[in-house]
């Protein structure tokens, strides 16, 4: 496996390359779906062509489209047109699938576009996740006429994908998804029942049985250009709260019951938001007054709650407190009138992090650092104190090191302070797994300097520290140094590895922040609400930094 991606990796950029040169398995089909949209195709298509590695099949399924799209594929000997009578997006995509003889398949609408090097990214995820159903990126949205119009996005999957999708759908995009088209078809291919929606059905679906993984790469361009299957919120809403309402989990309490519901809050949350911010500024007072009895029907709560924001600059603030009283809002507390609870102490409820009482609150943001950057953790591998992350996350591990201080861990390969010169061999490994380790590290310029000369060029390191936090009241307080904030840690690690190679995040929130400093435990708290960022509370901070290659 390790061979084979470094060859895939090895090839040139812009090069057509039939991948069933390399691996059989590995070809690449791409389906093109297409209802009156023949304006957009050949864009699309082109799109296709010019990828650094080739699809062995495009196939543009035409469902009952009465714009001719037979007009625009007749200039391209290479791509396959099968039509159909209208039977909607689902049936097309099956007609695709089933048509398909690749052993991956991409799905694209006629009026998007792959992104340079899209397939080659997707390949590359796969080969580091075999056993997944499918692999997806990023995407940005762009106009009418292709004009790019936002940022790119590209949410992780996170440890458990399924209870990922069961909080939301972080995809956004069916075209940045590279699917396994035998686990796809043995799943029953997309809903044709399903009007809207089908895609996250099946990602729902298959991340049941099978692993997901992502990748940080833009590999497709969603248009916009208002006639969209997506663009009536309250529609996808409807059709949204159907599909998820075929993955409830069967008891009220635990993980997968608490995803579920906060899915059904942040979906109703999303669409509230879309139908009230539209253009209602272009559109006049009717269209408004429409798009706010959408919203009404949706939910009068979020949306009394979106109106009073939009209001507050020119209501009162009395007025203000009185709205959020009657619909329901969630204020702070007049003064005096804070509950503090089981908080009202003056020592935290566990004093050891939360170990006694099951996970600390930390360890959720850490392993979805690591299964987010799985696909890195490869070849030699060093990991601090013990390889149990490495284990658990790593794909392709052909050595494995361990990190300790001092020389009284039998698990320890390599003894000594990692900002000691010498400490670790140079250029050696591929991956370094450094997680809530700078801290204790007094000199941690020097320790950063020493991660970068012991990746070999190419090589990636993973690490994490904290932000927010107790400091441990045993051995190791004594040498606990420093926390660390994002800007702090992207300064440090840029001045080394060259701020375009690094990539810095904050995890935390207040609600985390507290949980972890009285020392709760993962099990019992809402691990819903641990997903929301507020830098300002950064309980944990990761860093990816990659050593660039020799010139």
């Amino acid at each position: 496996m390790i061979g084979q991606a470094q060859g895939l990796m090895g090839r040139q950029m812009n090069t057509p390359l039939s991948l069933a040169t390399l691996d059989p398995a590995a070809s690449v089909a791409v389906v093109i779906t297409t209802y009156n949209h023949a304006a957009f195709l050949d864009d699309a298509i082109r799109s296709i062509i010019r990828q650094s590695i080739s699809a062995e099949e495009i196939i543009v399924v035409d469902d009952g489209s009465t714009d001719h799209p037979d007009a625009v594929v007749s200039g391209y000997s290479q791509v396959r047109l099968i039509r159909q009578r209208n039977q909607g997006l689902s049936a097309a995509r099956n007609t695709g699938l089933r048509a398909a003889v690749g052993d991956k398949i991409i799905f694209l609408d006629a009026d998007d576009r792959l992104c340079q090097g899209a397939i080659e990214a997707g390949l590359k995820c796969f080969i580091r996740n075999s056993e997944a159903g499918f692999v997806y990126g990023g995407f940005h949205y762009v106009d009418a006429g292709g004009g790019v119009k936002s940022e790119p996005i590209c949410r992780d999957i996170g440890p458990d994908p399924h209870l990922t999708f069961l909080r939301g759908n972080p995809i956004g995009m069916n075209g940045t998804v590279l699917y396994d088209r035998r686990r796809l078809l043995d799943a029953g291919g997309f809903d044709v029942t399903l009007c809207r929606c089908e895609d996250y059905d099946v990602y729902l679906r298959l991340s049941r049985k099978h692993p997901v993984a992502n990748h940080r790469q833009t590999v497709a361009e969603y248009r916009r250009h208002g006639t969209n299957m997506s663009s009536n919120s309250l529609e996808m809403l409807r059709w949204v709260k159907r599909v998820l309402k075929r993955y409830r989990p069967l008891g009220r309490s635990g993980p997968a019951a608490a995803a579920w519901r906060q899915g059904q809050a942040n979906w109703c949350r999303y669409y509230v938001e879309e139908i009230l911010s539209g253009r209602e500024a272009d559109e006049g007072l009717l269209p408004l007054v429409h798009r706010i009895a959408d919203a009404v029907r949706a939910s009068p709560t979020l949306t009394a709650r979106h109106l009073t924001r939009r209001l507050k600059r020119a209501i009162p603030p009395g007025v203000i407190f009185t709205l959020k009283h009657l619909v329901g809002g969630r204020r702070p507390p007049p003064v005096g009138r804070v509950r503090f609870g089981d908080f009202d102490r003056t020592s935290p409820i566990s004093p050891d992090f939360g170990f006694e009482r099951g996970t600390p609150v930390d360890r959720y943001y850490v392993k979805a650092f690591l299964a987010a950057h799985s696909g890195d953790i490869r070849g030699r591998a060093l990991e601090v104190g013990d390889a149990s992350y490495c284990r658990q996350f790593g794909t392709g591990i052909v050595r494995q090191d361990v990190l300790h201080a001092t020389a009284d861990n039998p698990r320890a390969t390599i003894v000594g302070d990692l900002s000691v010169p010498g400490v670790l061999p140079k250029e050696a490994f591929d991956c370094l797994v450094v997680t809530q380790t700078l801290h204790f590290v007094y000199d941690m310029h020097a320790a950063v300097a020493e991660m970068h000369s012991a990746l070999k060029p190419g090589g990636i390191l993973l690490l994490t520290c904290p932000g927010v936090s107790q400091v441990d009241r045993g051995d190791w307080g004594a040498t606990w140094f420093w926390s660390i904030t994002r800007p702090a840690a992207e300064r440090m690690f840029a001045d080394v590895f060259g701020a375009a190679n690094v990539a810095v995040e904050a995890r935390g929130n207040v609600y985390a922040a507290v949980c972890f400093l009285q020392g709760l435990a993962l099990e019992e708290v809402d691990a819903t609400k641990l997903d929301v960022v507020d830098v300002s509370y950064p309980v944990v901070v990761t860093v990816r930094a990659r050593k660039p290659e020799e010139a």
